[in-house]
């Protein structure tokens, strides 16, 4: 996380461990674990709330962000599994909830599909830089144009 402060979403959280690293690393910042699966979510408040986290990791399904909290970083290891239509759809809702001058954080493997990931964010106006590749995952950075 690069501030200590602000307001983080965990795309496709899982067990947690995205989001309870963020809420650690940043002491003041809000974080949102966000899934689709009820039983991840579970696990995600539960291990938050081992962690001494519940109070500031807010796990929630997609439908239950309220639609006016914007965010100054989302993390994702994006479902690629579920196919590039629904992965579009998926990063069409939340890409452009990213504060001005926010970041998305992207990990995605490579022989699955990331790397037409990239033409596709950059087809679709966003910056996106590739600032790590090891083992066949791709990190992308993932800006608004300005301009």
């Amino acid at each position: 996380a690069a501030a200590n402060t602000g307001v983080y979403l965990d795309l496709g959280c899982g067990y947690g461990p995205i989001a309870c690293v963020l809420a650690t690393q940043a002491p003041r910042a809000e974080v949102w674990a966000v899934d689709v699966n009820s039983r991840a979510r579970e696990l995600a408040a539960e291990n938050a709330a081992t962690l001494g986290l519940a109070g500031r990791v807010r796990v929630a399904a997609p439908d239950d962000v309220p639609a006016d909290v914007v965010f100054d970083e989302i993390w994702s290891n994006p479902p690629t599994h579920v196919g590039k239509a629904e992965l579009h759809v998926l990063l069409e809702r939340w890409l452009p909830r990213l504060a001005p001058g926010g970041d998305a954080w992207l990990v995605i493997n490579r022989h699955l599909g990331g790397d037409s990931l990239h033409t596709w964010l950059v087809a679709g106006g966003w910056e996106v830089e590739r600032v790590a590749s090891q083992k066949g995952f791709r990190v992308l950075r993932v800006t608004r144009k300005t301009g």
